[in-house]
């Protein structure tokens, strides 16, 4: 990659950091069933002129996609960002849908991965289990539960788009944000009474997480990580998106107030070196591992 493009990819992982960061600020103000709708909503208007219809006989994958990762993903890992006590923990534990990918396409997919994938896999998933034993960890456990099972539907639409025909980045990002809208409202409604009121007497952190949310996090970072995969094959770029969730780490300890123990780090170091192996494998073999998604 060019020093230009470096840069640009060092951009991409920033704004996705950063995203945990005004996300976590915003989330003060805002439920989080109420802030993904919105952050959609907003997505919705921004992404409609981008929207094609589907290749025929591919709209229940691409409803599945849309349900499992803007209501299910995206809805849950907003929740857990909300209970966390940091943002480092969210951030890694994000990672885990690489792995859950890799075997949800062996079992789905009939796809074989060679011992050192697998290990690489058992790697990641074992970081998982330090990282939940960091005393600031377990004084939010169900944080954790649901950004594993935010991850796992994460690592669902990431299967189901590699059948999906037809689709730009931007129209499968407007389809996701189109589709996500109604249903996320819907369970706001439902689970977080006096979310309408809580957004009336929402300041400058939660509407600005919003746009943040949408504006940088998704339309610009997607848009410029769609442009380098345009210009570059999609592992060669990959392994370098794993600066986010370090990023993010960075900036929690900086601007949250993010103390990690040890545990924490050495869980972070094992999740985080997983999935840089199934990623760098994925590479080796020319079958790359997807990008990694923001929150």
């Amino acid at each position: 990659m060019s020093p230009r493009d470096i840069l640009l990819v060092l951009l991409v992982c920033l704004a996705w950091a950063g995203n945990f960061l005004s996300s976590a600020h915003a989330l003060t103000e805002l439920p989080p069933l109420l802030f993904t709708a919105l952050r959609l909503a907003l997505l919705s208007v921004l992404l409609a002129p981008f929207l094609r219809a589907p290749a025929p006989g591919q709209w229940p994958r691409l409803l599945a996609i849309c349900l499992s990762t803007g209501v299910l993903h995206f809805g849950l890992s907003f929740w857990a960002l909300k209970l966390a006590g940091d943002l480092a923990s969210p951030a890694v534990a994000m990672q885990s849908y690489v792995p859950m990918a890799a075997l949800l396409a062996w079992w789905w997919l009939g796809e074989r991965f060679a011992w050192r994938t697998g290990t690489a896999i058992a790697l990641s998933f074992a970081g998982i289990l330090v990282l939940g034993l960091d005393p600031l960890v377990l004084d939010a456990p169900a944080s954790l539960a649901l950004m594993l099972v935010s991850a796992f539907f994460l690592a669902v639409g990431t299967v189901l788009m590699r059948g999906l025909a037809g689709q730009s980045l931007f129209s499968q990002q407007g389809w996701i944000a189109v589709v996500g809208v109604l249903p996320l409202f819907g369970l706001s409604a439902l689970l977080e009474p006096g979310a309408w009121a809580a957004a009336g007497e929402a300041g400058w952190k939660g509407w600005g997480g919003v746009a943040y949310s949408a504006l940088v996090s998704s339309l610009f970072g997607h848009g410029m990580y769609y442009l380098l995969v345009r210009r570059y094959p999609v592992a060669m770029v990959t392994p370098w998106l794993l600066l986010a969730p370090v990023m993010a780490i960075g900036l929690g300890i900086a601007f949250w107030g993010d103390r990690p123990g040890p545990r924490l780090w050495l869980g972070a170091a094992m999740v985080l070196g997983g999935v840089l192996a199934i990623a760098m494998r994925g590479r080796a073999r020319a079958r790359p591992v997807p990008a990694a998604e923001d929150i």
